[in-house]
């Protein structure tokens, strides 16, 4: 007895560093992701296994994390807001996809170049704007709702515009590319949903959910140090370029959904969230697109990496901002306790 007890409690200690941990990694995303890179840059045979069926499989593990947190009460958002999902929906697949083929017309960007940003802005919203959109206080409902809508459309949509947009600039597997997100996304959250709804009200799997935001940001570390280990250098000799690229796509991302937010009369928590879902895409899942079916292009790749890491600092950083605006408007408006008081003196 007195054994089990020790083997429980020892249990219970180490599911509580877990759990620290896992909060750690998800409010520091854009931290960890950037020390990932560098330690590959530093170290590459340390993420030299992240390539090929293993690099598949860690981005599985990302999109099986976000279907374990998918219940019926996500759906049902679904169905009550259908007007603000296909807004939502609409600017993901049109703002993106335009913005990158327009930047990358406007700076004459090499093709491959091109093909990944393309890429890129073909892609659905990226998970971790689920944690952007709760850290400043944005719809975290509507922001799970558009990431899950947008991941389902993606097998059809990211394959049809990425051969629309990007097939004068390299060879593009729109069939091949298909079956590849089909298997790597669709797959894993439905799975993750199905898990959900069979076990979501049991103990262990409360207790899952608490550590997988960590998961799914170290499996995020991977990837882009992954790509940081193979084709570092490649990406460091087209450097300035391709951060003028991911920046001017990222920022217009940011600005543009937050205008498409305020066109349509939603809320300020609205605004933030879908500004946060359109700028930052699942440029993990592109990563591994374009090194799955542009394996003849090498920047296309590295431009994606560097879009997984580019934007998940500057979601950081707008969350933090989106963040200390309210707190500042907070402070500014008089509370009802405080007019009490200037009326009465």
């Amino acid at each position: 007895m007195r054994r089990m007890t020790a083997t429980a409690k020892a249990a219970r200690a180490a599911f509580r560093a877990l759990s620290r941990a896992s909060k750690l990694l998800a409010r520091r995303t854009s931290l960890f992701v950037i020390l990932a890179a560098a330690a590959a840059f530093w170290r590459p045979g340390a993420f030299a296994w992240v390539k090929g069926d293993a690099q598949s499989a860690v981005l599985g593990l990302i999109m099986l994390s976000m279907g374990l947190t998918l219940t019926a009460k996500d759906f049902a958002i679904l169905a009550k807001s259908p007007g603000a999902m296909a807004i939502g929906a609409v600017a993901q697949y049109t703002v993106m996809p335009l913005l990158a083929w327009g930047i990358a017309k406007a700076l004459r960007l090499p093709p491959e170049l091109a093909a990944g940003l393309v890429l890129v802005g073909c892609c659905p919203g990226g998970v971790s704007s689920n944690v952007m959109s709760f850290l400043c206080k944005g719809d975290v409902a509507y922001s799970v709702g558009m990431t899950a809508v947008s991941t389902l459309l993606a097998p059809l949509a990211t394959p049809f515009l990425t051969a629309l947009l990007a097939n004068a600039q390299v060879e593009v597997d729109a069939v091949g590319m298909f079956k590849s997100i089909l298997w790597l996304t669709l797959l894993p959250v439905a799975a993750g949903g199905a898990a959900n709804a069979l076990f979501g009200r049991t103990r262990g799997f409360a207790a899952l959910l608490e550590i997988m935001p960590g998961v799914a940001v170290a499996c995020l570390m991977c990837i882009v140090g992954g790509v940081a280990a193979h084709d570092g250098q490649a990406f460091l000799r087209a450097g300035a370029v391709i951060f003028l690229a991911i920046f001017l796509h990222n920022t217009g991302g940011y600005v543009l959904g937050w205008c498409a937010a305020a066109l349509f009369r939603m809320g300020r928590a609205r605004r933030k969230t879908l500004s946060i879902e359109i700028g930052m895409q699942n440029a993990g899942m592109a990563t591994v697109l374009a090194h799955r079916h542009f394996a003849a292009a090498p920047g296309a790749e590295a431009i994606a990496a560097a879009s997984c890491v580019y934007h998940s600092i500057t979601g950081a950083l707008l969350a933090g901002l989106f963040l200390y605006m309210e707190k500042t408007d907070t402070l500014r408006k008089p509370t009802a306790a405080s007019m009490s008081r200037t009326l009465t003196k």
